[in-house]
């Protein structure tokens, strides 16, 4: 490894990062030549990895996020460097993991093992890198640098939280929307979504006058379900559907079955053996709502979900809140990564005769597969998907 120090006079908010991550090796290509912490891919690489981590060993993490932007213009190139690694060095561990979260503005560390420092590590730790801000910088500059601090998974009362406020957003950052291919790609998936949800409109809007009638003559109630569902982000949005059951039933049984269904305990299974994702002979189904659950008309309003951007054409189904309360942290991903879907590999490939836990992993691995002729292969399949029929 070269000794060159960088000029420090030529610093300024453009050039910083690419002088501190000047590849003179390949080992400087993921490790910052000045400070020795992460470039930004590499840091959100492996944010990606202790989150994951942790989802498997329970053992929480800690995320701090230092913006330092308004310091550029306050303190010299060489003072902000000596600064920062005086600031580094006293607020983290030699496990911990230093790097720019924002290039050029955002420095984020990774605290990791955070269960073994105290009862609240959180604020310990928000305490102790503003106590070192200051001591860095004085209280005029400290007041400069904005310090965010979220740990994942948060302590919150699950059966009573919203997913936004269990898990942090800033832990899930979808590898695939990265680099500008792929941003091309997502913009024509979105476009893709909106020629194609106002076409299927227009298809099927004979059934918007047709299935109406069949729903109101075989039970009474309104013809559309309504129902908050979990999409991107954890953020809720008003899901549509045909009615397929009767209006005011009550919703306990289907919970219950959830819960089993997630902890991989519930009896009812389907042509495979497993457990299936929808309640078989549902009581609560009427003679026309089965009809429409098989053939997957009673999901023909979920475009008008699409049109507004609350949904997909292709992407992981969206769950019902009070779903997420049973779920286990390597399943919040299908929630948080991406936007939900009206169809997807789960639906083509395993549809209502899958394990719950191996509907997730479907979902995962299209969210880190993903590409735009996925999705149009997907949307290709799904026709046949519909015309067999589900539960």
């Amino acid at each position: 490894m070269s000794d060159k120090k960088p000029n420090l006079f030529f610093l300024n908010k453009k050039n910083l990062s690419k002088t501190l991550q000047n590849p003179v090796t390949k080992y400087s290509a993921t490790i910052d030549q000045n400070f020795g912490y992460y470039t930004e891919e590499h840091f959100h690489e492996m944010l990606a990895i202790e989150r994951k981590r942790t989802e498997r060993s329970q053992s929480p993490i800690i995320l701090a996020i230092l913006d330092i932007y308004n310091l550029f213009d306050a303190v010299s190139p060489g003072e902000l460097v000596k600064s920062i690694s005086k600031l580094l060095e006293a607020s983290t561990r030699e496990i911990d993991i230093k790097g720019w979260y924002e290039k050029d503005r955002c420095i984020g560390i990774i605290y990791t093992e955070i269960h073994k420092i105290d009862r609240s590590p959180k604020e310990s730790i928000l305490n102790k890198i503003k106590a070192n801000v200051h001591n860095a910088f004085g209280p005029q500059l400290a007041e400069k640098v904005a310090i965010t601090c979220v740990a994942f998974p948060e302590e919150v009362n699950h059966a009573e939280a919203d997913i936004g406020q269990i898990a942090d957003a800033r832990f899930y950052e979808p590898p695939w929307e990265d680099s500008v291919a792929k941003k091309v790609a997502l913009v024509a998936k979105r476009s893709v979504d909106v020629i194609g949800s106002i076409f299927l409109i227009l298809l099927f809007s004979p059934f918007f006058l047709i299935i109406p009638v069949f729903i109101k003559s075989t039970s009474a109630g309104p013809v559309f379900f309504k129902q908050q569902r979990v999409g991107r982000g954890g953020k809720r949005f008003t899901f549509l559907k045909f009615r397929s059951m009767y209006a005011n039933n009550n919703s306990a049984v289907h919970q219950e079955y959830i819960k089993k269904l997630i902890a991989g305990g519930a009896e009812n299974a389907g042509s495979s053996g497993a457990p299936v994702y929808k309640i078989k002979n549902d009581s609560r189904i009427t003679p026309i709502g089965r009809f429409l659950r098989r053939s997957s008309l009673d999901e023909i309003p979920q475009f008008i979900n699409v049109l507004l951007g609350n949904m997909s054409l292709v992407g992981p189904r969206p769950p019902i809140p009070y779903e997420i309360i049973n779920y286990r942290l390597w399943h919040w991903r299908r929630v948080l990564e991406v936007k939900p879907g009206i169809t997807g590999f789960w639906q083509v490939a395993g549809r209502s005769s899958t394990t719950f836990d191996t509907m997730v992993r479907m979902d995962l691995a299209y969210i880190e597969q993903w590409s735009f002729w996925w999705d149009i292969r997907l949307l290709a399949r799904t026709p046949l998907v519909m015309v067999k029929g589900a539960y």
